[in-house]
């Protein structure tokens, strides 16, 4: 088909596609998703945010304040939006918390070029006024901000993991703090590699096993493996345990051809169960003598099998799934073997202590290890609640929780929280702009204006009046109190300014400075887009979703 160039655009692209330009058709709509996306998160910043109750899908229901979690859950259709959205996935891949802000201040970011527009400034120098003012706050402004507070220097202290972990866990679940925080620093230390230097840890080392019922004061942290089913033979508890884990079933194998056994009398019936039953036999004696107490089987355990384990005084327990059994590994030091028989040392795990205890009405098979031992790298929290949304939520918390902890290990400074840090940096970048001459010097006070949407959206989730805060906060902030951040325990109370001299919450810098840098990068990528071009989408289904764009 010949190109037809009195048609313009249309004739050069397939029919069915669509197409926006200029500031109205592109950047504005833009900016219109973003913002959208930015609104629904931003009422769950903080420790006093609110829940969102998303259905996927599946049907499935999730109630969480968790930002990664909602815009994962929302499945977002807009193009601009899906940005915020990945720059939230990769925050919370680096470091675990600090979501909301990237998409919060992005959001607030963009929203405060609609006014610049207006202005009559062009995209061109709203985008060179962010990058300026982003590059003078990230090198200039933010470092000096950890200097005030005295940062992680012992990885190794449970007290110092506690003081990073309980302001990262209050802003997902407030009132917990204190019982989850001092779990999973203790839990993070049972992972810690003894060797000399920094202290590191894996964040897949730290496990969690919901358990329905109780409340979440049973919780408890297990220095070793949770299986969440009981044993299948009548003995339940093995100290000083040599510990063989099979990948396959314990059962007689078929064969893979099929054969047919032709029996002419009684004594050919009789004679081939007994062959089938002294191989398990000897199988399983040979597993016996090699020392080993505990079996594990990543498949089905025969009635036979199990007889002759019990016969031969041993533990077995079966789990179906292989990540599971790889963490068990993991945890005993392991190796899962593919074939039924006698293990090799080498291929034999240890584990001080494997027993079956019951927890809220369940059976649960606790390997656990004592301090100190050189196989079990792995922790588990036990973690209780009363309903399943209130489990996966506590568990999130854990999460990033333990996310903070790996992230302090590596990098200890730490900068004041509770908007203290954003307050300052939003007065530091309006200073600047008073310095700029050109035309971008409107875009960098936009900048330092966004910068307030932290302690305005803090004091706002926790009931307070944001005028009267962010203006207490700011004179603060400008008489030198450079730690004064929002106090969410003055609700209620007449007359009070909500703003804490020293709230004694704190913020990792490496976090802070990664979510500045997200959110600053995915606001100029929106804003350096100037046309949307949109083919015919493939298949009926997903094309009426961007009808609405």
């Amino acid at each position: 088909m010949a190109y037809n160039q009195a048609a313009g655009l249309g004739g050069m692209l397939k029919s069915g596609h669509r197409s926006m330009d200029g500031l109205e058709g592109a950047t504005l709509r833009n900016v219109e998703a973003c913002r959208s996306i930015s609104t629904i998160t931003r009422t769950s910043l903080g420790p006093n945010g609110m829940n969102k109750l998303v259905v996927n899908h599946l049907g499935k229901i999730i109630v969480t304040s968790d930002c990664a979690t909602i815009v994962k859950t929302l499945e977002v259709e807009h193009p601009a939006a899906k940005m915020l959205q990945l720059a939230a996935e990769a925050q919370d891949f680096e470091c675990g918390d600090g979501t909301n802000l990237v998409v919060s201040f992005a959001g607030e970011l963009l929203s405060q070029t609609e006014d610049l527009f207006r202005m009559g400034l062009h995209p061109s120098d709203v985008v060179a006024g962010f990058s300026k003012a982003g590059d003078k706050l990230l090198e200039d402004f933010l470092p000096p901000m950890a200097e005030l507070v005295p940062p992680m220097t012992d990885g190794r202290s449970k007290d110092e993991l506690v003081r990073v972990v309980k302001p990262v866990v209050a802003a997902k679940h407030l009132g917990s703090e204190d019982i989850l925080a001092p779990l999973v620093a203790e839990a993070c230390l049972g992972t810690v590699s003894s060797s000399s230097g920094p202290a590191s840890f894996s964040v897949d080392s730290v496990r969690v096993a919901k358990i329905l019922g109780g409340d979440i004061s049973q919780s408890h942290v297990v220095h070793g493996f949770v299986a969440l089913r009981g044993l299948e033979t009548t003995l339940t508890s093995a100290k000083d345990a040599k510990v063989v884990v099979f990948g396959c079933g314990m059962e007689a194998s078929a064969t893979e051809a099929k054969g047919t056994v032709l029996m002419k009398n009684a004594d050919d019936l009789k004679n081939y169960n007994k062959s089938e039953e002294k191989k398990m036999e000897e199988i399983v004696k040979g597993i016996a003598d090699s020392g080993v107490k505990v079996c594990v089987a990543g498949g089905t355990v025969s009635e036979m099998a199990l007889h002759f384990i019990e016969r031969y005084g041993m533990l077995c327990l079966k789990i179906g799934s292989k990540w599971e059994l790889r963490r068990l590994c993991v945890a005993t030091g392991a190796t899962a073997l593919v074939r039924l028989g006698a293990p090799t040392p080498d291929e034999m795990g240890h584990c001080d202590h494997v027993h079956q205890k019951e927890v809220g009405g369940r059976p649960v098979t606790i390997f656990s290890q004592s301090e100190g031992s050189k196989n079990g790298k792995l922790s588990t929290i036990v973690l209780r609640a009363s309903t399943s949304s209130v489990l996966a939520d506590l568990e999130r918390a854990i999460d990033d929780g333990v996310h903070a902890a790996k992230t302090a290990c590596k990098n200890g400074k730490l900068v004041p929280g509770a908007g203290a840090t954003e307050m300052e940096l939003s007065l530091k970048v309006g200073a600047f702009a008073d310095t700029c001459p050109g035309l971008d010097q409107y875009a960098i006070r936009a900048f330092g204006k966004a910068l307030e949407v932290v302690p305005r959206t803090l004091a706002e989730n926790a009931g307070l009046d944001q005028a009267v805060v962010i203006a207490a906060l700011g004179a603060a902030h400008a008489s030198g109190k450079i730690s004064a951040g929002v106090d969410i325990g003055a609700m209620g109370i007449d007359g009070a300014t909500a703003v804490s001299d020293d709230t004694g919450v704190l913020d990792l810098y490496t976090t802070k400075a990664s979510a500045l840098k997200l959110a600053i990068d995915s606001a100029l990528t929106v804003l350096r887009v100037d046309q949307i071009i949109m083919s015919k989408q493939a298949g009926g289904g997903g094309a009426a979703g961007m009808a609405g764009m």
